[in-house]
């Protein structure tokens, strides 16, 4: 429990209790309608403020303890469960309060008068031990989202450091100046298209904030600038098909996801003419599946699988799901979850 929390429970439940319990205080005006059916006796005062003051703090407890007792039946939605605890235990608080204090203190002139009062006290207290429920409940989400989206930020942050690594390495920029070199001497126009969607990638990445959730459609639009960079440098060597129903277009995914997909399987596989690497884009049921077929590169060592962590960890952020990894003797998968 959360030191603060502590603290509203007490000062809540001290506010409550003194405010419920503050008609007794009325008994010292000896000339008041109270002082007819009460005399005011510190020790009946102290017994119903305590006992006041406990109630409240066990219902407070017991309704926001992390992952026990009724917070249970609330976290799985068991409303009927819940409610019928917490009347159970305000009806037991009430008899067994008003039993003890006619037993320590004797009855009143009106029968039934200490079972209405104790009723009348509770009940009031109920209703503000609810309000405060509510209150902490609403300061535990907001505190909550607020964790979320740091994590969310740090995440992206990461992802999008290190697709911006990965685009400045060495070996990305000496085959993008490669490719550009022998483009401009064979095709002057055409090097400059190359240049257009080379810009473009640049851009891409470093657009929208860590949170952003973007359709599968402007993912593809972004996609097509660099999938245009590998075929022209890998010519026929490279190929992606994209097999995207109109609705799933307009399903959302976390910003980046789909590049580091595609750039992972141009890393990790051999491409060439005779062995053509193939990359298939579609949607399954409530997944988009990125699909490529398994070729390893001679040499190529095994990756880390930390861009994949990464993308895992921003899905569940994001979506609360998680993708979903497979790898058989032909292909690659990953299947992103869509929203």
């Amino acid at each position: 429990m959360i030191r603060n929390e502590r603290k509203i429970y007490l000062y809540s439940s001290l506010l409550i209790a003194l405010v419920v319990n503050s008609a007794k205080l009325m008994a010292l005006n000896t000339d008041g309608i109270i002082a007819r059916y009460w005399q005011f006796d510190i020790r009946e005062y102290g017994f119903q403020f305590l006992y006041n003051l406990l109630f409240c703090l066990a219902l407070l407890h017991l309704n926001l303890a992390h992952d026990r007792y009724f917070s249970v039946y609330r976290q799985n939605k068991q409303w009927l469960k819940l409610y019928a605890l917490n009347a159970l235990l305000i009806l037991a608080a009430i008899i067994v309060g008003s039993c003890i204090h006619a037993a320590l203190f004797g009855a009143v002139h009106l029968p039934g008068t200490i079972a209405r009062g104790y009723f009348a006290r509770f009940s009031l207290s109920t209703v503000m031990i609810a309000v405060v429920i509510r209150l902490i409940l609403l300061t535990r989400e907001s505190r909550h989202k607020d964790l979320v989206n740091e994590q969310l930020h740090a995440a992206y942050l990461q992802a999008q450091l290190k697709l911006l690594q990965e685009q400045l390495n060495p070996h990305f920029l000496f085959n993008t100046l490669s490719s550009l070199s022998a483009i401009v001497r064979e095709n002057p126009q055409r090097a400059q298209a190359y240049i257009v969607h080379l810009s473009k990638v640049f851009r891409y990445t470093l657009i929208h904030s860590g949170g952003h959730m973007l359709t599968i459609g402007t993912e593809l639009q972004h996609l097509a600038s660099y999938t245009q960079l590998i075929t022209m440098r890998l010519e026929d060597a490279f190929r992606i098909r994209i097999n995207v129903s109109p609705e799933a277009l307009q399903k959302r995914i976390p910003h980046l996801s789909l590049q580091p997909l595609v750039e992972n399987a141009v890393k990790h596989n051999a491409a060439t003419s005779s062995k053509v690497l193939t990359v298939d884009i579609y949607n399954e049921n409530d997944w988009l599946v990125v699909q490529n077929n398994l070729q390893p590169a001679s040499g190529e060592t095994e990756g880390t699988g930390l861009g994949l962590a990464n993308l895992n960890e921003r899905f569940k952020l994001q979506t609360s799901r998680e993708i979903a990894i497979h790898q058989t003797a032909e292909y690659f998968i990953v299947k992103l979850p869509l929203v």
